[in-house]
């Protein structure tokens, strides 16, 4: 696929974002001023005040002898940058793909994403006008390589969207300072009287570099597309993303929900083809008044049914706040894996816990009641029963050790065991009422002791004597006595509770 990559620029971007805070400077000569080298020197000036000739880099001394009523402020050190990057993270609604050009550019790699707002003239218009109307003055191109676009943007006349292939072209006219080289490179050239690149281009490259260095030779090649160019992108690029622009804004929950259908059939499809299936989703909604909404679900099993995600993610769209409007909607899933076809039993009617309906009804129940309020467990290698079972870290994970099922053990197993008064006789015979939580339960049935000893690798503790008792009422408990009767030094307890 052949890039397309558009280049922003901000001429005045510091002293835009002042009159921003301070609309009162809108019609007014205004710039930003440091000090440097014992002297403070313009740093950025807006436009009224570079058509009165002040310029970057000029003394402010004599900017004000220019022009008197000129106003100014200091500059606040990585103002630039920070402006650039918050731009930048707003600028993704416009491409996933969203670098910062310091010191006052953006550079979006535009690949197969002007098609998107219907060609490439919307495109760029749209990005104008939106960044125009939050007060920033700006010159977007559109072309081959980073370099061009670059170079167009910043020094083009007339046509900023360059045709496929048009780039060199557009290049040739242009001044050796729209390749991006340093100013001793540049006052060299022009010496020599090689004011445009279209002078010097079909020069010997071998002669370039011994006169010019090699900074030249990779500006050119970087420009005219012969050398790769890379940026770092503000977010990073999800693998597996879909957008959908609208050419109105959204504010309905309806139209909201045929978004979000139309994301998951197109991210679906393109799962199945490659075998793959999420585990989790984002969606996100890039509102007209720069705020992303964002709702996201998650599966036990890698899953690409479109409707079983729609009807997660449909329990949350009530919280997304359209306000004015979604201009862009954006479906992405950072948790991809592989979707095995199960094997099937031909003697078994269910999967049990492969089973996919089991795990589509753990994730509709998660989605509604919280993540954290489903929990599977499994037998641990220890003879406590508070010690003998473990949280599994997933739905599906394996058995290590097998569960005790030749000997009754109660549904409802407290954390910890708590103290009751019990009354026994002696020496090894069922209690025949206890007390717990102030009610006295006088017992009808017992069966017991299975005796459970300590951990000889932990030694800590007494062995237990278990009883499976039932009282009066006919509810069950399982009760244990701790360490031997004759010590004089046990105690009982309850540890739980049988259905």
């Amino acid at each position: 696929m052949a890039k397309r990559f558009v280049s922003i620029w901000f001429p005045h971007l510091v002293t835009d974002w002042y009159t921003l805070k301070q609309p009162e400077l809108t019609n007014k000569a205004f710039v930003i001023s440091a000090p440097s080298h014992g002297r403070i020197v313009i740093t950025s000036s807006n436009a009224i005040a570079r058509n009165e000739g002040i310029y970057n880099g000029m003394a402010l001394a004599d900017a004000r002898a220019i022009f008197p009523s000129l106003h100014g402020a200091e500059e606040k050190p990585g103002t630039a940058d920070k402006l650039l990057l918050k731009i930048a993270e707003w600028c993704i609604r416009f491409s996933p793909f969203v670098s910062i050009d310091p010191p006052d550019g953006i550079i979006n790699d535009a690949s197969d994403c002007t098609h998107l707002w219907g060609n490439k003239k919307y495109y760029k218009t749209t990005i104008t006008q939106r960044l125009k109307k939050n007060g920033y003055n700006i010159q977007i191109a559109i072309a081959d390589t980073i370099g061009a676009a670059w170079a167009v943007a910043r020094f083009g006349n007339g046509t900023f969207i360059i045709k496929r292939g048009q780039h060199t072209n557009a290049l040739l006219a242009l001044p050796p300072q729209a390749l991006r080289l340093d100013a001793d490179t540049i006052d060299k050239l022009e010496k020599l009287g090689l004011r445009h690149v279209k002078d010097f281009i079909h020069m010997p490259r071998s002669a370039l570099r011994r006169r010019f260095g090699l900074q030249l030779i990779e500006k050119l090649n970087q420009a005219f597309g012969t050398e790769e160019e890379t940026i770092r992108p503000v977010q990073p690029v999800e693998l597996y993303e879909e957008r959908l622009p609208c050419l109105e804004p959204i504010a309905t929950a309806t139209g909201i929900e045929i978004a979000l259908q139309r994301l998951l059939e197109t991210l679906c499809c393109r799962l199945e083809r490659e075998q793959k299936g999420l585990r989790k989703a984002v969606f996100k909604c890039f509102c007209i008044d720069g705020r992303i909404e964002i709702i996201e679900i998650g599966t036990n099993h890698a899953s690409h049914n479109a409707s079983h995600i729609f009807k997660l993610f449909e329990t949350k769209i009530s919280a997304i706040r359209p306000e004015l409007g979604i201009e862009l909607f954006a479906l992405i899933a950072p948790k991809v894996e592989d979707v095995q076809p199960l094997q099937q039993k031909i003697w078994e009617k269910t999967g049990g816990l492969d089973n996919i309906r089991l795990a589509e009804l753990l994730d509709r129940i998660a989605g509604k009641a919280g993540e954290n309020c489903i929990h599977r467990y499994l037998p641990d290698e220890h003879y406590w029963p508070e010690r003998s079972i473990k949280r599994a870290s997933t739905l599906n994970e394996k058995l290590t050790t097998e569960w005790i099922v030749d000997k009754p053990r109660p549904l409802q197993l407290l954390p910890v065991p708590e103290k009751i008064a019990v009354t026994a006789p002696i020496p090894d015979y069922p209690p025949m009422n206890f007390r717990y939580k102030g009610k006295l339960h006088t017992i009808a049935k017992a069966d017991g002791p299975e005796r459970i000893e300590q951990e000889w690798w932990l030694q800590q503790g007494q062995h237990r004597d278990y009883y499976y008792v039932e009282d009066e009422e006919g509810n069950r408990y399982w009760l244990f006595r701790s360490g031997h009767y004759a010590d004089k030094s046990y105690q009982w307890f309850i540890h739980g509770f049988f259905p």
